[in-house]
């Protein structure tokens, strides 16, 4: 492992109103991610900024009500994650909701189709005939599948949230909140947010016309959609500012009122969760996992069908399926991470010698798991990471993760600029990327994408450094601390939940379930003995019956067992202290 350095976040300003508005931790905590006042949470529904600035919204909208009301046949064109997978359910169920008579999906078979709206999904598309393409969550960069379309005389309305490249598709309508000109700033608004956005505009112009008049019913409730939405925001890991805590805290508490669509309520249930209690994490790190595999080793209509599903029973059989996807994804994954290590070992060079940015292949690996891969890599050695597997026609397609002060776009585009015949295609995010490179070229590309990594980054941008809200004291690391902190979210990127560190003397250590630490920890100060687990545990380093005291950084954190709750340390990184 990288050195760890533990930074403390500034204490804040200590004349706030909101540190006269609720627990003193809780303040500090708050007052550290900028919220200085209560109201700035983000929990209400009507402070969700206006749908007005954002940029092509109109146009989107005027096409559809002439759809809907016109009868035409619209196929929306999804993405093969979770966030594709809850757009196409949000843009299917909304229209649906507001009396489109011909609705369908299609989602590109990564494997055959790749991302996007491409012009040989175009090709699949036409033979259904619609006389409207929807994209969500993809199509920003789709210009040579927006053209296609044209050709059969099918009119295109992307919506994206991806960063566009230099020329847009020439679709009768774009809504992205990253295209040039676009006043929204919700930048990290997510696919399933944008379609979102759109339908509750489209609902509001359908109702000035008085269409819901004409069908004979009301305009429909499109909180309904919440659960989706929250879903989605929260599995493609955008920023949780105040917009999308809105949509998160919202989507959350529906689902734990019980108000929750029979997909999402399976998928709870399957990994062992509880909808009453559910939190923001569980959708990052049970449920979507679960609809992700779906995409990455089969098909994602799998998982639409499931969200789509009205009926529990049903729902039920789906995520049934799914969870055994993501057992086989889970192995796959074991496998190629193994054999990464192997390749990092055979490198033979100190961690310190690594290159500054590090490409992986081996011949085996599977296209729907690199992602995966790379991140996990990526948290091991610190420093920005693209795996690859075996593509079409000699080529090799890659997945690319990123440590902050690195754009991984952006640097894909340095490269591209300077070196063209490099990458055949590339797009994605300032954290993660997807790229398409010829096989032969591997070597020459590992070493362009590492040389453009230490042009932008220096050796102690790749120590590894974890920010923590401070110290707890023994009266503090409470289980009414900790029921406290799990209310009081939604947390998520950029908006992190509450980590503390600390010295503890170390009185039980022993590994469960083969890779867990689990522990009893003192609190010096106070006595106070303490449960503590540290999942996924470096077993050649613990235990360790030599070493009986320890710095941690830790979450609190509510163990139930049989019944009965006590209060429980997450540990995220355990050092000799």
């Amino acid at each position: 492992m990288k050195q760890l350095i533990i930074e403390r976040r500034p204490e804040p300003a200590a004349d706030l109103p909101i540190h006269r508005q609720v627990h003193p931790v809780l303040a500090r905590i708050y007052a550290s991610r900028g919220i200085e006042d209560i109201a700035q949470l983000g929990r209400n529904l009507k402070e969700l900024l206006p749908d007005g600035q954002i940029k092509g919204i109109d146009a989107a909208v005027n096409r559809l009500v002439q759809a809907v009301t016109g009868g035409e046949a619209m196929l929306i064109v999804g993405d093969f994650d979770c966030d594709g997978a809850t757009s196409t359910t949000v843009a299917i169920e909304a229209l649906r909701m507001m009396g489109a008579a011909q609705v369908d999906y299609l989602v590109p078979n990564r494997f055959e189709y790749g991302y996007g709206l491409s012009p040989e999904i175009v090709e699949v598309a036409a033979s259904q005939q619609p006389q409207l393409l929807i994209t969500v969550d993809n199509g920003i960069s789709s210009v040579e599948g927006v053209a296609r379309a044209a050709e059969y005389g099918i009119d295109v309305i992307v919506t994206d949230h991806h960063l566009p490249g230099n020329q847009l598709p020439a679709a009768c309508a774009i809504v992205n909140p990253n295209q040039p000109g676009c006043e929204f700033i919700a930048k990290s608004t997510c696919g399933v947010g944008v379609i979102f956005y759109v339908m509750i505009a489209l609902r509001r112009a359908l109702s000035e016309q008085g269409w819901f008049q004409r069908i004979g019913c009301q305009p429909p409730n499109l909180a309904s959609l919440l659960d989706l939405v929250a879903l989605g925001t929260v599995a493609d890991v955008v920023a949780l500012e105040q917009n999308n805590r809105t949509l998160v805290y919202q989507g959350l508490q529906r689902i734990r009122a019980g108000h929750v669509r029979p997909g999402i309520q399976a998928l709870i249930e399957v990994s062992g969760r509880d909808h009453r209690r559910l939190v923001a994490s569980d959708f990052g790190f049970a449920l979507a996992p679960r609809l992700n595999a779906a995409g990455r080793l089969e098909d994602m209509s799998i998982g639409i069908e499931c969200l789509l599903s009205p009926e529990l029973e049903y729902a039920r059989e789906l995520a049934a399926t799914l969870d055994g996807l993501n057992r086989e994804r889970r192995e796959i994954e074991q496998q190629m991470q193994q054999q990464a290590l192997a390749i990092l070992a055979e490198l033979e060079l100190a961690e310190d010698d690594l290159p500054f940015g590090l490409c992986l292949y081996q011949p085996g690996w599977h296209q729907g798991v690199i992602g995966i891969l790379a991140s996990r890599i990526k948290e091991r050695v610190n420093r920005p990471v693209i795996a690859f597997a075996p593509g079409d026609d000699g080529q090799l397609k890659g997945s690319a993760r990123s440590i902050p002060g690195f754009h991984i776009r952006d640097g894909l585009d340095a490269i591209a600029a300077r070196r063209p015949q490099l990458l055949r295609k590339f797009g994605g995010h300032a954290m993660a990327a997807g790229l398409t490179i010829d096989a032969d070229r591997f070597d020459e590309f590992s070493q362009a994408f590492a040389d453009e990594v230490a042009r932008q980054l220096s050796e102690d941008d790749l120590l590894l450094r974890v920010a923590t809200d401070g110290e707890l004291n023994g009266a503090q690391i409470s289980l009414e601390l900790a029921e406290l902190l799990r209310e009081s979210g939604p947390w998520g990127h950029q908006f992190p939940e509450p980590l503390f560190d600390g010295e503890f003397s170390l009185l039980q250590q022993r590994i469960v379930g083969q890779r867990h630490l689990k522990m009893v920890l003192m609190e010096p100060a106070s006595g106070l003995a303490l449960d503590a687990i540290h999942f996924n545990a470096d077993t050649e380093l613990w235990p360790d019956e030599g070493i009986n005291r320890v710095r941690v950084v830790y979450r609190l954190d509510v163990n139930e067992f049989r019944g009965q709750r006590s209060v429980q340390l997450l540990v995220e990184q355990l050092l000799p202290a």
